[in-house]
């Protein structure tokens, strides 16, 4: 995989105690770390794929040596995203759809399947979180966060997953919250979607791991996304998030490259059914 493991240069410390007339042949351990995250050959699908966290794990796969194809509702943004990441030596392409139609979504899939082939590797990250007190959240409101956070996943999952257990390889990696476990700020049907996105995950790999498909959930802490613009616009609560980490800052999209990368290829192979937090240690706290 280019750019996994990188040659120091003849003139390079070889380190304390070491034969100065001795250096590693960096060959065998670039051909170990390519057979663990290598993911030549892969074909992924990306939801929420143009910007904030789920652009980051797009662009990770993509440049891992996957084919991604990317999933959202806004046209400009997809066509931005994907641009981006030819940019930088991956191969990406993308399929403009709404995922509060679940027949929307999945004419979206059979698309996305012509462009490079059935994908081995699905992600769903895309979210919506309208935020009213629960109170007043509408039963329209609730339809809505419900079938983009927990019906799309399903029904891409219903799609890809039983062929992924055909072939006998794939991955699937499901975006959360840390609502899913905790309730602040509205949680309201975020909330309950995101924790029942959890429990899908494990569904999904009871069903399919067998059969060489791994199914996990990341746990993202708090990132500075369009989805988190209203908070990530108050300083002051900003501040206050950062505070409650271990590592004292709030997360960044390129935080969730290395998981991603983990997850979708070999070096994951028996890890399944699994909540993996991603939030610099928030959920200990």
């Amino acid at each position: 995989m280019p750019g996994l493991l990188s040659d120091p240069g003849p003139d390079a410390d070889p380190g304390p105690g070491a034969d100065p007339g001795q250096r590693a042949d960096p060959g065998p351990r670039a051909a170990f770390l390519d057979s663990l995250f290598s993911l030549d050959g892969r074909i992924a699908l990306v939801t929420g794929g143009s910007s904030g966290i789920g652009h980051a794990m797009a662009r990770a796969l993509a440049l891992a040596g996957a084919r991604v194809v990317l999933l959202a509702r806004g046209e400009e943004g997809l066509g931005k995203a994907a641009a981006a990441i030819r940019s930088a030596g991956g191969t990406a392409a993308w399929v403009r759809v709404d995922l509060a139609d679940p027949a929307a979504a999945q004419r979206a899939a059979e698309e996305s399947v012509a462009v490079y082939g059935e994908p081995d590797i699905l992600v769903n990250a895309a979210g919506t979180n309208p935020r009213p007190p629960l109170g007043e959240q509408t039963l329209e409101q609730w339809g809505e966060v419900m079938t983009v956070n927990l019906t799309a996943p399903f029904v891409l999952g219903q799609r890809f997953g039983p062929a992924m257990a055909r072939r006998g390889w794939g991955r699937i990696i499901n975006v959360a919250s840390q609502q899913a476990l905790r309730a602040f700020g509205n949680s309201g049907g975020y909330g309950a979607s995101k924790a029942g996105l959890t429990g899908l995950t494990r569904s999904q790999s009871e069903a399919w791991a067998s059969r060489g498909v791994c199914c996990n959930t990341v746990t993202p802490g708090f990132v500075a996304t369009p989805l988190t613009e209203a908070v990530a616009s108050d300083p002051v609560r900003a501040a206050a998030l950062a505070a409650r980490t271990m590592i004292g800052r709030n997360g960044e999209a390129a935080d969730f490259e290395g998981v991603t990368v983990f997850l979708a290829g070999r070096a994951s192979s028996y890890v399944t059914g699994q909540l993996i937090f991603v939030d610099g240690g928030f959920s200990v706290t």
